[in-house]
């Protein structure tokens, strides 16, 4: 392969030079973005499973069960289905009021 066939630029010019800067700062900004995201997964998780209710939202603890009992989720989403909407109305009308009862 001669130097004239080569894929890219040896050297670029002071405009494609920019663009590449560009391209280097917005990929350092996309890593930056996504390790701080991870981090405050990992840490929510964390309070989640350390059971710091002050710190977790109900949805945080959701998930956090979701993630560590899947199995009984599962099979409870397929006793939902095979009850019925209908049922599951009526025991949820029986169910949340004492289940509020008990959060406070």
């Amino acid at each position: 392969m001669s130097s004239s066939e080569q894929a890219f630029p040896v050297h670029a010019t002071v405009a494609q030079q920019r663009v590449l800067d560009r391209i280097a700062e917005q990929r350092e900004r996309l890593r930056a973005r996504r390790a701080a995201r991870l981090q405050a997964q990992a840490q929510a998780l964390a309070a989640v499973t350390e059971g710091d209710d002050a710190a977790a939202s109900l949805l945080l603890r959701v998930a956090g069960f979701v993630r560590q009992h899947p199995a009984a989720v599962a099979a409870l989403a397929g006793v939902a289905i095979a009850t019925g909407p209908r049922r599951l109305v009526r025991w949820a009308g029986v169910v949340l009021p004492l289940v509020m009862r008990l959060r406070r």
